[in-house]
C-alpha cells in the first residue's frame, strides 16, 4: 500500500511538471515577450468585456431588468469567454504540438489541460479584475452578496468549459467539420446562454426549454452571487453537474481512442 501511494506520488510529481512546462511553452508561443506580453492572457477579455459594457450602455439598453448594464456585461459576457475560448483553443491543438509527443511523458491529455488551464486564468482574471474596478473604482455596481456562491458556480462553469473543450478537441482529431462548425456553433449559442437575458425576464412556457442549457443555470447561479436579493434566479445546478460527469466521460473516451492513433512526426 504504501509501494503504490509513493508511486503515485511520483506519477503526480512528474505530470505537474509536463503540464507546468506545456504551459509555459504555450504562454511564450502565443504571447511572446514583446508588447505587454503575459499581459494580454487578461487584458484582451477585459477589453471586449469592456467594449461590450459601453456598447450596451450607450445604446440605452437594459435587457428586460432593472439592474445596471455592467451587471450583464461583467457576468453575462465573462461567463460566455470562459466557455467559449477553451473548446476554440482546444480544437486544433494536437496537430502543432506533435513533436511534443516523442517524449514519452506527454500525453494529448497534458497538452489539452496546458492550454485549458491558460484560457481559464485569463478569463478568470479578467473577471476577478473587472470586478474590482466595477465595484471599487467605478462604483457601477454592489459588492457581491455570497461570494463563495460565485466561486462555486464559476468553478461549475469551467468544469463544463473544460469537459467540452477535452471532448471537442479529440473530435477534432477525427473529422475537420469540426473546426467548421464549432465557430458558427457558438454564435448560434451565444444568445442562448442567459449572457444577455435574465430567465425572470423569458415568458413561462420557454423558461423549461432554455434551462436544458446548462450554461443558462451557471450565469443565473453567479448572478444570485451577486444580485440575489434583486431579481429572482432560475438554475440547476445538479443538473449541470450531471452534464458535466457526462461530458467528461465522452471526452476521456475520446481521448483514449485517439491516443494510439496520433502519429509524432
Amino acid at each position: 500500500m504504501a509501494q503504490a501511494i509513493t508511486s503515485l506520488a511520483r506519477s503526480w510529481a512528474l505530470q505537474r511538471r509536463v503540464i507546468f512546462a506545456l504551459l509555459m511553452r504555450e504562454a511564450l508561443t502565443r504571447y511572446g515577450r514583446h508588447n505587454i506580453g503575459f499581459l494580454w492572457l487578461f487584458v484582451e477579455p477585459m477589453i471586449f468585456t469592456i467594449g461590450v459594457t459601453l456598447l450596451w450602455y450607450s445604446a440605452g439598453l437594459n435587457h428586460g431588468s432593472s439592474l445596471p448594464i455592467s451587471v450583464f456585461a461583467l457576468t453575462g459576457y465573462s461567463c460566455v469567454l470562459l466557455w467559449r475560448n477553451m473548446p476554440s483553443r482546444s480544437i486544433g491543438a494536437i496537430q502543432p504540438n506533435l513533436a511534443l509527443m516523442y517524449h514519452r511523458n506527454v500525453r494529448i491529455i497534458d497538452i489539452f489541460v496546458a492550454r485549458l488551464i491558460l484560457e481559464g486564468m485569463g478569463a478568470t482574471m479578467s473577471f476577478f479584475i473587472l470586478s474590482l474596478i466595477f465595484i471599487y473604482l467605478f462604483e457601477w455596481i454592489s459588492p457581491p452578496e455570497n461570494i463563495s456562491q460565485i466561486i462555486l458556480g464559476w468553478l461549475a462553469l469551467a468544469w463544463f468549459g473544460f469537459a467540452l473543450a477535452c471532448m471537442m478537441g479529440a473530435f477534432a482529431e477525427k473529422s475537420e467539420l469540426v473546426d467548421k462548425l464549432w465557430h458558427p456553433f457558438t454564435y448560434l449559442m451565444f444568445p442562448l446562454s442567459g449572457a444577455a437575458f435574465m430567465v425572470e425576464a423569458l415568458p413561462v412556457a420557454s423558461r423549461k426549454f432554455i434551462m436544458w442549457i446548462p450554461m443558462v443555470s451557471c450565469t443565473e447561479f453567479i448572478r444570485e452571487g451577486y444580485f440575489g436579493s434583486k431579481f429572482h434566479a432560475f438554475y440547476d445546478m445538479t443538473y449541470v453537474v450531471l452534464v458535466n460527469l457526462g461530458l467528461t466521460f465522452m471526452a476521456l473516451l475520446l481521448i483514449r481512442d485517439i491516443t494510439g492513433k496520433v502519429t509524432p512526426k
